[in-house]
């Protein structure tokens, strides 16, 4: 018999199908996302626990001293070797620019009569001693007033091309003053000792 208090069993709960509004798909990625490398199941290995050790500081003054000559050294030579390179962070400010790099490409790329100077110089010195024939001293100090004229004449002829090359590559930028002297210092020294270093062989088309 059952008693008129017994509690009723509660119904069993019945799960209702979910639906495709419920179910909760995957976010799409974003566009340009790059998965990672665990994402793409790829292992990365870790870094070796081994680092570059700090230079320890030094124990007197002495080797603080040698240690700054050294920085400044490097420095220097970074410096030297910047410049050879033409990198504009270590060249002059007369040096910079592109303009400027032109100029020297236009230079480097002829046989300057200037660049032959140094060896007139001497020439000049070791004929004109006392002890040589007179005949030998003027026609050395001739030779030599041929050469300072063909210098003259060849560098007007360098500051023509400077100035058509400026023109014809930089039509709208003002040539920069002092170009034609800058070009023509530059083929006053021989090809082996210039700053920046040539970038064009001589007969190279600029």
């Amino acid at each position: 018999m059952l008693s008129p208090f017994r509690r009723k069993a509660a119904p069993e709960s019945v799960e209702a199908p979910a639906s495709s509004e419920d179910v909760v798909e995957p976010a799409a990625p974003r566009r340009g996302y790059t998965p990672s490398k665990k994402e793409l199941g790829k292992v990365t290995p870790k870094r070796g626990a081994a680092r570059r050790a700090a230079e320890p500081p030094p124990t007197n003054r002495r080797e603080a001293a040698r240690r700054l000559r050294d920085k400044q050294r490097q420095a220097r030579a970074e410096a030297r070797e910047g410049m050879r390179q033409g990198k504009d962070e270590y060249l002059f400010p007369r040096d910079k620019g592109t303009d400027r790099a032109l100029v020297r490409d236009v230079v480097d790329s002829r046989r300057n009569v200037a660049s032959y100077v140094i060896f007139g110089f001497f020439i000049l010195i070791f004929t004109t001693s006392p002890a040589l024939p007179v005949g030998v001293r003027v026609t050395a100090n001739m030779l030599f007033y041929v050469m300072l004229l063909a210098v003259v004449l060849d560098s007007m002829v360098l500051a023509r091309k400077v100035k058509a090359v400026l023109g014809q590559r930089f039509p709208k930028d003002p040539i920069r003053k002092g170009t034609t002297w800058y070009a023509i210092m530059r083929s006053l020294s021989i090809r082996r000792l210039r700053i920046p270093a040539p970038r064009v062989k001589p007969g190279e088309k600029i």
